[in-house]
């Protein structure tokens, strides 16, 4: 016999395993009835004094989801795929004393059935942190989240345990504020340097971007908290993002942007996939089958749901008043959850589940997904969260991810720097503002920024006062007149470089006499909402050249150094200038702890290992898609075509031997490493190929180096890169005289292209070229294996068909 208890009761819940299923308990919430039946104790979710099957935790949660669904009305279905709209938001428009839900600052949440028991999972940005309201009304607790590195710096360090520990700490905030699924990672690929968001995402190679996608994943559900993995795909724009239509052939979008997504997804099933704002050959991806269900479920095996990105599927803000997207379209394409939620989108939904446009199949199953989503979350498990997550502890973990993606591009004997007698001369006004991150979804509400001026203070090294006392207050007005400018365009203004202060030459000649060194700080931002721009962005300004001649020429004349620090999200423009300075370090945008993790490598406290994950090209122009970047027409572009085809990155620069300004995967370091004894496990393929090769630490500090194995394949049957990263793997610290062997493997689809006529990835008979070393330009051994006959990898269907011709790069 069921008792139904509504009073609190000691009775502990024994883990067991019945029939084979094996279960967790939820923690009861004692404010509930509660099901005791044989000494199990369930909750009586709907109240109806029975024990129901999605009750029951000793179940599948597919199981239980699927009585779940059964016991919904048609209303409660269409409800549960839309988002319960963005909290203190009408459309985009801030609604005053607006009720802001369970998280304040949160982006989002789903559905609440109260009926059934079944909360709400609330849903929150982002890729470099979790973003949140700090500052609460009637509320003296503070709810700060920890700034950690944008997403160029942590691919930067090519370390997955790494990555997965910052992804771990970033969880532990998600869950401890009371948040179920963090909107990240971004993994987009670096199509185009001028991309404003290029900061969240990870790499021009999808091999890379997957890599560190996938260790983030891990650690951040490693909490028990959901991910969300975005923007699926091809999103590589933020100029008209909501309508831009992309032409690109079905071989560019899988050998080059839906490869990372597919590494992730394979290594780490995220939750949650977000579908992105952009169409790709005519189609909203939000509305392609071919991509939600045969390619990322059939193909792919992923489990999770897949939402919109917000208000994906309308062709702009204007359209958000009254209309509706094509709702029946995203459903029926795999899209589950429709956000952040409109009435116009509900309205449609219920009018077509009526009609019979949308099938009561679609809906169920959308539905499943859903509900399956919210059974395994924080919420529904009753997790008590804290409010208090490990800040002081997360704030060591960021500060050390951040030195490690540092990237040391050019060292002219002079970094580490240890003399700490003469004063430092620091000039350029990002010195005094230094930045932690980007802006838009990308930001994070941190309690503090540590200063480049304060990590070197912190680190024993004097600062000159004289220039501290003129950049101080001019770098606060200036900020203070940009954050204004900034509120009055919006809420996704782009943040505008800050103008450099202009100083005599008698100052900067007196500082060359009186300091040991010269530091310059370049800054650039950017953030979702726009694109950056060639001059004055992507180039210096000339306020910028100006500040380098002058202290170049100063400091040189006196004999002493100068020093560039590349505080930036993105890629700009070095070869006009490097040859002017003696060391540049590529800081990134490196979190609240930036000035810090600055100090550490700057001092020799950490010896940098970091290497790019992109090109840094002589000029723009270089860049393969320049030509046809943002699309047509050029005030207003409508459609792009990716004629650069798989031609990305370095696969273009080094196939069309175009030489960078620093190549893809350099980065220098205090020490040498010596490379030897490449070793294949086989002449000939079969199955699979294992390479091994042995690293030795040449010099006289400790270091970390970053190995990475380049594929050269056959290319009678199609055209091909001449060289392909397939695998990297990065050394334990090593003391001076060690050494470390590495194992990197190729697995068949290594060997593959994907050819279209085909419909397969195939990978051609004959000579491989395996090439290892420290960058793609700086191979230090290879070796060669044969593949004996043709061999098909991997057939799939059709997808993308093109509805316009695509004329695409060929090298020969």
């Amino acid at each position: 016999m069921n008792r139904i208890k509504k009073t609190a009761s000691t009775s502990l819940i024994v883990a067991m395993v019945c029939s084979g299923i094996s279960w967790t308990p939820a923690p009861i919430n004692w404010d509930q009835p509660v099901i005791t039946i044989k000494g199990f104790t369930f909750k009586d979710l709907n109240r109806n004094g029975k024990l129901d099957r999605y009750e029951d935790y000793r179940l599948s949660i597919a199981d239980r989801a699927e009585d779940l669904v059964a016991k919904m009305t048609d209303e409660e279905k269409a409800k549960m795929m839309l988002g319960t709209g963005m909290p203190g938001f009408d459309g985009l428009t801030p609604v005053v004393g607006a009720i802001e839900g369970r998280v304040p600052g949160a982006a989002g949440g789903t559905y609440e059935i109260k009926r059934l028991g079944i909360p709400s999972v609330i849903v929150a940005d982002g890729p470099a942190g979790l973003r949140i309201k700090p500052i609460r009304e009637n509320d003296k607790n503070t709810y700060y989240c920890t700034a950690f590195p944008v997403g160029t710096l942590l691919a930067s360090t090519w370390n997955e345990q790494l990555i997965e520990r910052v992804g771990k700490a970033m969880g532990n905030e998600v869950k401890e504020y009371g948040v179920d699924v963090l909107l990240a990672p971004a993994l987009n690929i670096h199509r185009n340097p001028l991309n404003g968001r290029n900061f969240e995402y990870y790499s021009e190679d999808p091999l890379v971007a997957g890599k560190i996608a996938s260790a983030m994943v891990k650690g951040i559900q490693s909490n028990g908290v959901g991910t969300s993995i975005k923007h699926f795909a091809a999103n590589n724009q933020e100029t008209n993002r909501l309508s831009i239509n992309e032409h690109i052939t079905e071989r560019a979008m899988r050998e080059i942007y839906l490869k990372g997504f597919e590494i992730t997804v394979k290594e780490s099933q995220p939750w949650t996939v977000m579908s992105s704002y952009n169409l790709i050959n005519d189609t909203y991806t939000s509305a392609r089958k071919d991509l939600l269900t045969d390619i990322l479920r059939k193909e792919w095996g992923f489990k999770g749901i897949v939402m919109t990105d917000w208000f994906g599927g309308y062709a702009g803000f204007e359209s958000l008043k009254g209309g509706t997207s094509n709702v029946n379209q995203q459903l029926t394409a795999g899209n589950d959850l429709l956000m952040p939620g409109l009435p116009e989108q509900e309205k449609s939904i219920i009018e077509n589940m009526k009609n019979g446009s949308l099938s009561k199949a679609v809906v169920d199953l959308n539905v499943k997904r859903i509900v399956e989503l919210v059974l395994r979350s924080p919420i529904m498990q009753n997790y008590k969260y804290s409010d208090k997550p490990d800040l002081k502890g997360h704030a060591e973990v960021t500060r050390t991810a951040a030195a490690e993606g540092m990237v040391l591009l050019k060292n002219n004997q002079v970094l580490p720097y240890t003399a700490k007698t003469a004063p430092l001369s620091v000039f350029g006004v990002t010195s005094y503002d230094f930045i932690a991150g980007g802006t838009g979804s990308g930001d994070v509400n941190e309690a503090y920024t540590v200063s480049l001026i304060e990590g070197l203070t912190k680190a024993g090294y004097t600062v000159d006062e004289e220039l501290k006392t003129r950049y101080t207050p001019f770098a606060a007005k200036e900020k203070a007149a940009e954050l204004e400018s900034r509120k009055e365009r919006g809420i996704l203004a782009l943040p505008q470089r800050l103008p450099e202060l202009k100083l005599e030459k008698s100052l900067i000649d007196q500082k060359a006499a009186s300091s040991e060194l010269a530091i310059i700080t370049v800054g650039r931002n950017s953030g979702e909402g726009g694109d950056r721009t060639v001059d004055n962005d992507f180039n210096l300004a000339a306020d910028e050249v100006e500040l380098i001649d002058n202290v170049s020429a100063a400091f040189h004349a006196k004999g002493k150094k100068v020093v560039v620090i590349l505080n930036i999200g993105g890629v700009i423009e070095t070869d006009s200038w490097k040859n002017k300075v003696d060391a540049i370090l590529l800081s990134w945008q490196p979190g609240q702890e930036g000035g810090n993790s600055v100090a550490d490598v700057f001092s020799g406290k950490v010896n940098p290992s970091g290497k790019l994950t992109m090109t840094f090209p002589m000029k723009y122009e270089d860049t393969p898609s320049a030509k046809n970047w943002l699309g047509t027409p050029a005030d207003n572009p409508k459609n792009v075509t990716y004629e650069e085809g798989i031609y990305v990155g370095y696969r273009y620069f080094n196939t069309f031997k175009v030489k960078p300004s620093y190549e893809f995967g350099h980065g220098l370091s205090y020490t040498q490493f010596n490379y030897s004894d490449l070793k294949l496990s086989s002449a000939s393929f079969n199955g699979k190929i294992v390479a091994t090769v042995t690293v030795k630490n040449a010099g006289t500090v400790a270091g970390k180096e970053v190995v990475q194995l380049y594929l050269s394949a056959p290319s009678k049957s199609i055209d091909k890169p001449v060289e392909e990263l397939k695998a990297f793997a990065k050394t334990k610290e090593l003391k001076p005289g060690e050494s470390e062997t590495l194992t990197m493997t190729l697995v068949p689809k290594d060997l593959a292209s994907f050819l279209e006529a085909q419909r397969a990835w195939v990978a051609e008979a004959g000579k491989y070229k395996v090439a290892v070393g420290a960058s793609s330009l700086d191979i230090r051994k290879t070796a060669e294996f044969t593949l004996a006959k043709e061999l098909t990898v991997e057939k799939v269907n059709k997808a993308f068909a093109l509805t316009q011709p695509v004329h695409e790069l060929k090298s020969k």
